[in-house]
């Protein structure tokens, strides 16, 4: 009895944790599943425009968002150990560079803009996407200091602030985008370029409205008198880069080689890549609440470091891999029995339909392997350990998964499919050697 009631208390403190980023990550990726349910009314070329601009996008800002996340270990191990003081420094520093972090991303991506014509794609999407992805690129700075302030919060075990702005702000979006893409209210039908200046005035919210919650709210009060004492140095940006930077490119590895998958795909043909997009659309709800587990992990994990309680800490991550399997298989069984209906809610065309269907077995089958990487990802995160595991994303995603789907989806049958098919494959011994890694830490603990 005192072993089921151990468990369940750490199943609840879990989900607590989770369940916030996990309704705020999902928002998120809801509003980019509207941008993509209503630009694909508009038609197949817009909707492909989105999958390449977003290929485009999400790669570099990925990795600026992995910088974030290298607050929330310093910050959850600093306030287990009763540091305040360190909290808010790594926030002041933090937020210094999230502001160098997005004038940087912001230059990537418009490189990668001047280049698009270049990478095999038809030339409609990309005269479609070029407009759309220079406003996604003036987002990026509010989106960048948004990030900051949130993985503070989360690392104070407030994971309930970012959620309440984040939907918000994601309600926002979703009634922008109806009235800019369609032109309602009075205002020009903008198409997709409508979808664009919606997010970007979401994000731009979420920022505001974000540092409002930490300014004004009584219980960050004495973090607010320790923010006028506290300093900018070399020193603790470097505490926070040397977490972040790992993580950011752990999140680009991953992130990148589905970007260059939809580019293979794009080479195939414009209704796969927007199939492409729709089965991407489908899987990354999944993963955004693998994410909040992943979340919780690195809470967990710093927080108990810093009061030194590992016994507590190892109880607390078998429960959260438990959590992550049953959730996994859960996803597994509803994209099998779904992947028509699902499909046929971005678009009436059937080709698309059906090779999206096909698109949704194969995430399936690889559901378990991506909830159990990012989870073991998201637990050495609060170790600091980054750096193993980032060279293993990259052999993972960059020389097993990117290298197999291109030859299956170039040189056979399979098309897309052997593009997804290389990508589960990567996943796969990602999860493997990301859960064998987190075995030897957590068994070294004494």
């Amino acid at each position: 009895m005192k072993w089921q009631l151990a468990h369940k208390e750490q199943y609840r403190k879990n989900f607590n944790l989770a369940y916030p980023v996990m309704i705020g990550s999902l928002g998120q990726n809801l509003v980019m599943l509207a941008d993509s349910i209503m630009v694909g009314q508009t038609g197949h070329i817009p909707l492909a425009a989105v999958s390449l601009s977003n290929s485009l996008f999400f790669a570099p800002t990925v990795f600026g968002m992995g910088i974030a996340y290298g607050i929330t270990p310093l910050v959850a191990n600093a306030e287990g150990a009763g540091e305040s003081e360190k909290s808010v420094r790594v926030l002041k520093n933090g937020l210094l560079i999230a502001v160098g972090a997005a004038l940087f991303l912001g230059l990537a991506v418009f490189g990668l803009a001047q280049v698009m014509e270049l990478m095999g794609q038809e030339p409609e999407v990309t005269r479609a996407a070029k407009p759309y992805l220079y406003i996604l690129i003036a987002s990026i700075l509010p989106f960048m200091l948004f990030m900051a302030m949130k993985q503070f919060a989360e690392g104070l075990l407030d994971t309930k602030a970012a959620m309440r702005v984040s939907i918000t702000a994601n309600v926002i979006n979703v009634v922008l985008n109806y009235v800019l893409i369609f032109g309602k209210l009075g205002f020009p039908e903008l198409g997709l370029i409508g979808a664009g200046y919606a997010t970007l005035i979401s994000r731009i919210f979420q920022a505001i409205a974000m540092a409002g919650y930490l300014w004004y709210l009584p219980k960050f009060d004495s973090y607010k008198t320790l923010w006028k004492t506290t300093v900018i140095k070399f020193r603790y940006l470097k505490d926070v880069l040397k977490i972040g930077v790992p993580t950011g490119l752990q999140s680009i590895f991953e992130v990148s080689a589905f970007a260059m998958a939809a580019i293979i795909i794009g080479t195939i043909g414009a209704k796969e890549q927007a199939a492409h997009q729709i089965a991407i659309s489908l899987a990354s709800m999944s993963y955004m609440l693998a994410h909040g587990m992943a979340a919780a992990a690195t809470i967990r994990v710093s927080n108990q470091l810093g009061m030194r309680d590992y016994p507590q800490l190892k109880l607390a991550m078998r429960t959260i891999f438990r959590m992550i399997v049953w959730m996994s298989i859960f996803f597994g069984l509803a994209f099998v029995a779904l992947r028509y209906f699902l499909p046929g809610l971005f678009t009436q065309d059937a080709e698309v339909i059906q090779i999206a269907s096909v698109l949704l077995v194969v995430t399936a089958f690889f559901q378990l392997s991506d909830g159990v990487q990012v989870v073991a990802l998201g637990a050495l995160r609060g170790f600091s350990d980054v750096k193993i595991p980032t060279w293993i994303t990259l052999m993972a995603y960059w020389a097993i998964a990117l290298p197999l789907g291109f030859v299956l989806g170039k040189y056979t049958s399979l098309g897309p499919t052997g593009v997804w098919l290389g990508l589960a494959l990567g996943l796969s011994v990602a999860a493997a050697l990301l859960w064998h890694r987190y075995t030897v830490k957590a068994a070294a603990l004494r």
